[in-house]
């Protein structure tokens, strides 16, 4: 998160994300012919951020497995099943910064252990800074974009259906997509 270093000074503070204005998603290759996108409605999330040593910021992210949501009911019904991401046994989806990289004036890799199905890799999000705003409630916003390509594989999701025509049904490699809005607390 850089910006001029004054903007900096002035976003130190602790954030929260306002799930309202923000989007966790993800994307699928299906059948491998097209992709299938979808996002998890239900979701908090916390950032600590020291504009004076931005590499001490800290992340945390829980989602609920249940909200994942894909536009068809049958399919979501799948995707919480054993099969994916065993909801039952495991409700919640978590990230938890270890790092924090500024790599040029409005990016920065953000790493840290990403938790799914019981199973924790570490993964590494490259984000771009989009400003920072006062919402007409006198709140400062800040907002990222930012994604990372996984392999499903890595954490026990390996449920598949092979073709006739050669292949399979759901990639390995999923893309998990990061639009946030962050609120900073007072």
């Amino acid at each position: 998160m850089t910006a001029p270093t004054a903007e900096l000074a002035q976003l130190t503070g602790v954030y929260t994300l306002d799930p309202s204005h923000s989007r966790i998603g993800f994307v699928a290759r299906h059948a491998m012919v097209t992709k299938v996108r979808g996002a998890f409605n239900d979701f908090e999330g916390r950032v600590v951020f020291d504009g004076d040593d931005p590499s001490a910021t800290a992340v945390t992210v829980t989602i609920r497995a249940t909200s994942i949501d894909t536009r068809n009911a049958q399919r979501d019904e799948h995707l919480r099943s054993n099969d994916f991401l065993a909801m039952e046994t495991h409700p919640e989806i978590t990230f938890v910064s270890t790092a924090f990289r500024q790599t040029g004036a409005d990016t920065f890799d953000l790493t840290g252990d990403l938790t799914v199905r019981g199973v924790t890799h570490p993964v590494t999000i490259p984000f771009t800074y989009e400003g920072s705003a006062t919402d007409p409630f006198g709140n400062l916003r800040v907002g990222f974009e930012g994604a990372v390509t996984i392999n499903r594989r890595d954490y026990g999701v390996t449920w598949n259906a092979a073709l006739e025509t050669g292949g399979v049904l759901v990639s390995d490699k999923i893309v998990l997509e990061f639009e946030v809005s962050a609120i900073k607390q007072s």
